[in-house]
């Protein structure tokens, strides 16, 4: 055993440092006051719904809500298990608003979810 560990201990540290990195992140998330994760989480809801919009197209609100579901889930694992689907249901619509506002006035969004650009 300790021969492998002197083999190997730039993988234990790599690891340790992945792990303490990890750490950091949750740390500082899970520390920032509620309405200042509840915003953040909204702003990525707008580019995970346009990028939803962009993949799927239009008449796909099922499908999307879905796929924008699971990237919530596997990049905010600790927010899905805290939000009810519901209350993630309401800010995708908040979200999807927002993308048709921006979509009838940004020419380069337009283009990005018409694959123009």
């Amino acid at each position: 055993m300790a021969q492998w560990i002197v083999e190997n201990w730039f993988l234990l540290v790599a690891l340790a440092a992945g792990v303490g990195g990890v750490a950091c992140a949750i740390y500082k998330f899970a520390g920032l006051p509620t309405q200042e994760q509840v915003a953040k989480i909204k702003q990525w809801l707008l580019l995970a719904v346009t990028t939803a919009e962009k993949e799927l197209g239009g008449g796909t609100g099922q499908l999307k809500l879905r796929y924008v579901y699971d990237m919530f889930v596997s990049k905010y694992p600790v927010a899905a298990k805290m939000v009810s689907f519901e209350t993630f249901s309401e800010w995708v619509d908040e979200a999807l608003e927002n993308m048709r506002n921006m979509l009838k006035s940004n020419v380069a969004a337009r283009g990005f979810v018409s694959g123009d650009v």
